[in-house]
């Protein structure tokens, strides 16, 4: 077969930051309508907004990116689907009518006429194929968007408006990677003329215009031919503003000064304290959502002998005070997990929550007497002459987590050392699996974020889960179709994690975006917010 794959670990399968890409087919019950500002005056043309994100783009070649472009890229293009945000079903978008194969391996497009790239350029059928065998070619270097195309056998383009994909098997979440920001089509015209410099010259389809890329800030500008936005927008034509500004503000704190100064007017990726500073005044809007994908995680790795024993892993989950977690790091703004997946993500069930494990100190530590690890005279359990010592790796990002989580199973006899890491370097070494515990998220909107964490070759099954079970449902979730028998399949994936604890989940943590007033119409799909219907009262 072949394989795909707030702060700390993002994954943006055309979703977001850095190794956590993290990306569904047919009509899900699960409403999920676009978080947007309410109206009043009627819109108006001509403006520049600015906004804020913590981070810079590493190239604006949607294609070479690890992930951190995705919110300037998404802005430039377009895809061939996208997802309703009303009822999560995958609906044409620069196609015109699309129709899976009997089998499920093949999929064809009808593509839109009078679609044109930034450059003039023709979108055809033509420009998916070479968009596709270029991601698809090792030299490349795709990363992410490579990765998201191998289940891709063959691309072809019989003609201008015919795309013919066929697929090695069924893939549930291919509709995902189609209707996303990395799947965009890109003029081939453009990056021949470009060259090596295309990263910094990009070219797409979408409703804003690359303009310039300076030092921590890159400046688009209004599409005036564009006129094939997504149906649940208002404003289906070019946008309303002239200029849509992308800042770089890591701090925090210089985001939000930037945006109470006017130098801004919306902050994204803001603390859950920050905003609540900003919540009761009339000269801004909080919008939030709770974040797709898997919660906060506290990881085991269940290559070390201590985590091979299932009443260890149950006593742990039994020992962290999540409720405390989430008001000491949320100021109780957020939503104790009982299951790794979040509750804005297809596959979510409510009655797994049973299967949970409660806040139990004493159960806690009458399972680590089960297990052989008795308390010594210094305080701290031991088994066989060794002490239940571990390193906990950890980040600034998530400190305070860390420090609670050192606290509570401390309470139990469990000895924890805090090794604090800069984030690159966290990363780098929870990837290879040098940790004993660590705290890990991932935002992705499809529930296949589950098999990049647990399924046996999982590129981010970091806690080392080797279950044959557990392989056979989560590839199985890969290839139903049927949306209700997927939703089946992923409450039996959750259902086994749980039982078999094999991490502790802590929490569900929110999106928060704060925009100043003046701006209207900001909406948030599944993904971020979006400025088609935006406009500024002056």
């Amino acid at each position: 077969m072949k394989k795909n794959k707030r702060r700390t670990f993002r994954v943006f399968l055309g979703g977001f930051v850095t190794l956590c890409m993290f990306m569904v087919v047919g009509c899900s019950s699960q409403k999920n309508e676009p978080a947007e500002q309410k109206e009043s005056a009627k819109p108006e043309m001509g403006g520049t907004i600015t906004v804020a994100y913590p981070y810079d783009p590493d190239t604006l070649d949607v294609q070479k990116s690890a992930g951190s472009a995705e919110v300037y890229t998404w802005l430039l293009g377009g895809s061939l689907l996208y997802k309703d945000p009303a009822t999560n079903e995958y609906k044409p978008s620069l196609a015109s009518d699309y129709k899976i194969s009997e089998d499920g391996k093949t999929l064809t497009f009808t593509i839109r006429s009078g679609i044109t790239f930034h450059d003039g350029t023709p979108l055809t059928a033509k420009s998916f194929k070479e968009t596709f065998d270029r991601a698809l070619n090792p030299e490349t270097k795709a990363m992410t968007v490579g990765e998201l195309m191998t289940p891709i056998k063959s691309v072809k383009a019989p003609d201008d408006h015919t795309l013919v994909l066929e697929l090695y098997e069924p893939n549930a979440t291919f509709l995902y990677t189609l209707g996303i920001n990395s799947s965009q089509p890109l003029s081939l015209k453009a990056i021949e003329k470009a060259g090596e410099a295309y990263g910094r010259n990009p070219v797409g389809v979408g409703p804003w215009k690359f303009e310039s890329w300076k030092a921590g800030k890159v400046t688009l500008v209004r599409n005036e031919a564009f006129k094939w936005g997504e149906a649940y927008y208002e404003n289906q034509g070019p946008p309303r503003a002239d200029k849509l500004v992308i800042k770089s503000i890591p701090d925090t704190n210089l985001r939000m000064s930037a945006l109470e100064s006017g130098a801004i007017d919306v902050a994204t990726e803001v603390p859950v304290k920050e905003a609540k500073k900003f919540q009761n005044n009339p000269k801004y809007q909080v919008m939030e959502r709770v974040r797709s994908g898997v919660g906060m995680l506290l990881e085991m790795n269940l290559r070390r002998p201590e985590f091979q024993d299932i009443k260890v892993r149950q006593a742990l989950n039994m020992l962290v005070n999540k409720k405390a977690i989430i008001q000491a790091v949320m100021q109780g703004d957020g939503e104790v997990a009982q299951t790794p997946l979040s509750p804005a993500t297809l596959g979510y069930d409510k009655s797994l929550e049973k299967y949970g494990y409660e806040y139990n100190v004493n159960e806690a530590k009458k399972l680590l007497d089960d297990a052989g690890w008795k308390v010594n005279g210094s305080g701290v359990r031991e088994k066989d002459g060794k002490t239940f010592s571990l390193d906990l790796l950890s980040s600034t990002d998530i400190d305070k987590e860390a420090q609670l989580v050192q606290a509570m199973l401390g309470e139990a006899g469990i000895k924890i050392t805090i090794q604090k890491l800069e984030l690159g370097t966290y990363l780098q070494e929870a990837v290879k699996g040098n940790f004993d515990l660590t705290l890990m998220t991932g935002a992705y909107d499809d529930p296949d974020i589950l098999y990049f964490y647990f399924y046996s070759n999982g590129a981010y099954n970091m806690t080392g889960v080797k279950d044959d079970k557990l392989d056979a449902l989560l590839l199985k979730g890969r290839t139903t179709i049927q949306i209700d028998a997927r939703n089946q399949v992923y409450k039996d994936v959750q259902k086994r994690i749980v039982e078999q604890a094999y991490v502790v989940p802590i929490y569900f943590d929110k999106v928060f975006t704060v925009i100043n007033s003046r701006v209207k119409g900001v909406k948030w799909t599944s993904i971020m917010p979006t400025y088609n219907d935006s406009w500024i009262e002056n």
